[in-house]
């Protein structure tokens, strides 16, 4: 039923081989996305329903222009920015359609993340292709020819028509998967050495140039790469800038052309490829722990601990599911990070759609933090702060990020900005001493609850001039003082509020009921206020 796993590290040795690109360009990426809508995701497998030809227009320059269309348009000789109505002069029953790059975009994401199968360094190439760096892993899957044959061949199955090219560089891949004319064959594989022979026939317009300068180099004469190369670069270099020698450089591997991928890259993966797709929710929590169990190694060796955890479920029909998972400490214990994603099915479960099943599953380490050995006691009582954090998390997992907050102290004497919240999944819950019953204040200075923001109070008396007041109103109710305490003077953060921020003095207020206040007069009377005002802060409990 499930094949084998198999467990990736970022290794210093896979830095050293020789860069490898995979570039595949989707041509009709737009019709695509329509027909499959349409006929379904086997339309390209069956053969093309009998429908005109479809073209997608947009407003370019005032004027409705085609900006995309489908493969039957583009054998009728109908080209990217041609008018509409010539274009429906020319063919009465054209099927035109409005231009949706928002929907073209999340298909292209789909597509990458479909790719991440193959690799996880997958970028985006301009607005209809995407560039995977597949060093060190082509062996894989047979060797480079039988990759690319399997990525083009799946996307045919998909429903997707697919150009595709392997070379050493990002620019010269990208100019051969459009400008070459590969298809499903596979056979568009250059190997080193061999970029001048496979780059020079193509048209300049393969060097990622902009049109303006494109359509210059045209007139010419300057048609090919080929005649670029032969050109003395010190006069065309003066004449049109360091762009066009510095691309031809990228194309042939001269001058470096990182990729940068859309997603980081994970520090740990484990995966398993499933000969039997799998659906229900027991058999993927079982792979989890299976996959969880085949990263505690890695981590123990490495001495730390998961933090961040992404579990990939690649449906049989090229969707992806992420699912993320949290910890408040570095976590490696497999039952533990099962549990996470037990509560993390649980609150997925009206959204994930198994379909078919999932043929691969791939569980991440995204961020891991060192984490210390501890050694039981024979006390036999679990640990608090392990307790703590499970809970933190399981919560987390099932309700989302934002449930859970944990109070924290900050570098402020600012009562309002002293204290704050925090998530509690960015908290790590170390074992640490607790105060015991005794040790707990019996009357706190401070009160327990503060009000989100100070709120005003009228005071139609007070002595004069340090004094409390002796009766106030708040929230539309009139309180008289029986006693009171103060004042507890605190100043202004001058470097945050200005030096002509106000002084509080906090007075301890209870009333003839005995409920009890912390008010404060913002301002010292006459020196920096002639009639202070007066807020509630907050209540003792």
């Amino acid at each position: 039923m499930r094949a084998g796993s198999t467990l990736s590290t970022p290794s210093p040795s896979l830095f050293r081989q020789t860069q490898r690109i995979l570039s595949l360009s989707f041509p009709h990426l737009s019709a695509d996305r329509v027909a499959r809508r349409r006929w379904g995701a086997s339309w390209l497998s069956n053969g093309r329903p009998d429908h005109p030809p479809v073209v997608f227009s947009d407003k370019v320059e005032n004027a409705m222009r085609i900006v995309a269309l489908d493969g039957v348009a583009d054998r009728l000789r109908l080209k990217r920015g041609q008018g509409v109505a010539e274009a429906r002069a020319m063919h009465p029953q054209l099927d035109v359609l409005p231009a949706d790059a928002a929907a073209d975009q999340a298909f292209l994401s789909a597509l990458a993340d479909w790719c991440d199968r193959y690799t996880p360094l997958v970028a985006y190439a301009g607005t209809d292709g995407l560039a995977l760096d597949i060093t060190g892993c082509t062996h894989l899957h047979g060797g480079e020819k039988a990759l690319l044959d399997d990525v083009l061949s799946r996307l045919f199955q998909l429903g997707v028509e697919a150009r595709g090219a392997i070379a050493a560089s990002p620019g010269l891949a990208w100019a051969l998967a459009r400008f070459s004319g590969a298809g499903l064959s596979g056979d568009c594989v250059i190997e080193t050495g061999e970029e001048v022979a496979a780059l020079g026939p193509l048209p300049v317009t393969a060097l990622r140039l902009p049109a303006t300068l494109t359509d210059t180099l045209i007139r010419l004469g300057l048609t090919h790469v080929a005649d670029l190369m032969e050109a003395p670069r010190a006069a065309l270099a003066r004449r049109f800038g360091p762009l066009v020698f510095l691309r031809l450089d990228q194309a042939l591997g001269h001058d470096d052309e990182p990729l940068s991928p859309r997603r980081p890259v994970a520090e740990l993966s484990v995966e398993r490829r499933l000969i039997s797709p799998v659906s229900g929710e027991d058999d993927i929590l079982g792979l989890a722990l299976q996959l969880a169990t085949g990263l505690k190694t890695t981590l123990e060796a490495r001495g730390e601990g998961g933090r961040q955890f992404e579990l990939l479920l690649f449906r049989v029909d090229g969707k992806v599911f992420r699912l993320r998972a949290g910890t408040s400490s570095p976590l490696r214990d497999p039952q533990r990070i099962a549990a996470l994603y037990r509560e993390r099915l649980v609150a997925v479960h009206d959204d994930l759609d198994a379909g078919y099943g999932f043929e691969i599953l791939r569980l991440c380490v995204l961020k891991a933090e060192p984490i210390a050995s501890v050694q039981d006691d024979f006390s036999g009582r679990p640990d608090q702060s392990r307790a703590l954090a499970d809970f933190t998390d399981r919560v987390i997992a099932r309700f989302g990020e934002d449930v859970l907050s944990i109070a924290i102290l900050a570098a402020s004497h600012i009562p309002e900005r002293a204290a704050g919240l925090q998530p509690a999944g960015d908290t790590v819950f170390p074992a640490g001493k607790r105060l015991q019953a005794e040790e707990w204040p019996v009357q706190p200075v401070r009160p327990l609850r503060l009000l989100t923001h100070p709120e005003r109070v009228e005071v139609p008396a007070a002595d004069v001039p340090d004094g409390a007041p002796e009766r106030f109103f708040w929230r539309r109710t009139a309180y008289r003082v029986a006693r009171a305490e103060g004042p507890e003077r605190i100043a202004a953060e001058w470097w945050i509020d200005g030096e002509d921020a106000p002084t509080r003095d906090y007075f301890r207020i209870e009333d003839e009921t005995g409920r009890r206040f912390w008010m404060f007069r913002n301002g010292l009377f006459q020196r920096e206020r002639m009639h202070p005002d007066w807020f509630m802060h907050g209540i003792f409990a």
